[in-house]
């Protein structure tokens, strides 16, 4: 059988063969793998397939789906029917989902809930979007320090089906400070009498709930941690984020970043997006651009007298702004990257944008000796002599500009990817056109 074979059954009642072979078929595919074939049929059938699954692994699938998809399917089942299944999510995601719900979905949703798990939720959900709070889930696995590694071993085996991970546990004291972790090799190779605070480990990665969830996924990144403890303001355990959940982040924080770099709004999901929610997502910088190229324009105007008596130059325009454009946007991209990975600080700024100088000079000159020879060829010694010399100059002011703004931007705490290519490259054409021409007139006006 096939996912082909499978949307046929759906579609055509009649012609469906029997739920054993459709149950056998979907029992041996990955959640993931399955919520991304039925994440784009209508939810009544998504629920069709759902059904057919035990609901530990129906959360799985569930979990895996993207959370428009979640909400539409959570409004076409009853509410009791999704209460079974939030109750099998993992903490983490049910709060997740619990965010995108309407307040009348929440309302209707609640009630069907345990105490325990309307509490949990809502604790979860009360977190700021990008702190660490609003990633860490609720289901980990807690040892004291008098236990032994037997009893150890023993209460994690009760509690290892209703946690995220038990390869890595922490150890807590009565008020629920957190003491240290400890590994489960580590308990395994411990004599069964060993106290668990003369094996855990003391020295605890840890992270606040209010800390930035991008600070968080990057240190269970730079650490190649599986978990991640959270603690509160008076240093108690209260959650964990798992690498998965970083991961996410990791990719959220990127796909933001590139659509910032390409000067459009976020959107959740190209394939589903309407035209209008793609024009309103992208339309805002353009519209900014095109007022910024105003500058472009009034520097070709002011340099009227120029361009009427060596129409020449006209040719290497497009060639010269385009360079220092290029330039701009590749010094840009690098050092986005730079910041936003931690590899660069904001006290490096001055060292590299001296090093920026050297690089962009470098490549000036390599990009001018080629260029030079066109204009030879094209328009005679001295256009080209300008040719040149503004290649040189456009490229490194193209290129500092494209390496300062994430420094100049993350100084006015804001987000560095905002120094979008498109805005490097207007910056750098109104530069570029400035620059040539003023360069031109100063060289050519002389002997007219």
């Amino acid at each position: 059988m096939s996912y082909d074979q499978l949307g046929l059954a759906l579609k055509e009642r009649e012609a469906a063969p029997h739920p054993e072979e459709l149950r056998e078929f979907i029992a041996q595919e990955h959640p993931a793998d399955l919520a991304n074939y039925v994440g784009v049929w209508p939810p009544q059938d998504a629920w069709r397939v759902m059904d057919l699954l035990p609901l530990p692994r129906q959360a799985e699938v569930f979990g895996y789906l993207s959370s428009e998809f979640q909400v539409d399917m959570a409004d076409a089942v009853a509410r009791d029917r999704l209460a079974r299944l939030i109750t099998e999510m993992n903490a983490d995601e049910r709060a997740d989902l619990y965010n995108e719900l309407s307040e009348e979905q929440r309302t209707a949703l609640l009630p069907a809930l345990t105490q325990a798990e309307r509490e949990d939720i809502r604790r979860l959900a009360s977190y700021p979007h990008d702190s660490a709070g609003a990633i860490m889930t609720s289901d980990y696995a807690v040892l004291t320090g008098e236990l032994s590694a037997s009893e150890a071993l023993q209460k994690l085996r009760e509690e290892a089906l209703d946690q995220e991970t038990i390869y890595r546990t922490y150890v807590i004291d009565s008020d629920r400070k957190l003491l240290g972790s400890v590994r489960l090799q580590d308990l395994f190779l411990a004599p069964a009498k060993a106290k668990i605070s003369d094996v855990m480990q003391r020295n605890t990665h840890a992270v606040t709930v209010t800390d930035d969830k991008e600070e968080v996924a990057q240190r269970v990144a730079r650490y190649d941690l599986l978990a991640l403890p959270v603690v509160d303001s008076d240093g108690r355990l209260v959650g964990i984020v798992t690498h998965d959940d970083a991961m996410d982040v990791m990719q959220d924080e990127a796909t933001e970043d590139f659509h910032r770099v390409g000067a459009s709004k976020m959107v959740r999901n190209m394939r589903d997006a309407s035209v209008f929610m793609l024009y309103r997502a992208r339309i805002v910088w353009l519209l900014l651009l095109v007022f910024g190229n105003i500058f472009s324009g009034a520097g070709i105007a002011y340099f009227e007298d120029t361009i009427t008596a060596y129409v020449a130059l006209v040719f290497f325009l497009p060639l010269l702004i385009d360079s220092g454009g290029n330039a701009g946007s590749q010094s840009a991209t690098l050092m986005i990257r730079s910041l936003a990975t931690g590899e660069v600080q904001m006290k490096d700024w001055s060292w590299m944008i001296g090093r920026e100088v050297m690089v962009a000079a470098l490549m000036g000159i390599s990009m001018a000796a080629a260029v030079s020879v066109i204009g030879i060829f094209r328009a005679g010694p001295e256009i080209a002599i300008v040719v040149a010399t503004s290649m040189v100059l456009i490229v490194i002011v193209g290129s500092v500009i494209g390496m300062l703004l994430p420094f100049v931007l993350t100084k006015l705490n804001l987000d560095p990817a905002t120094a979008s290519a498109p805005l490097v490259t207007s910056i750098a054409d109104a530069s570029g056109v400035l620059i040539y021409f003023a360069i031109a007139t100063a060289f050519l006006f002389p002997t007219i």
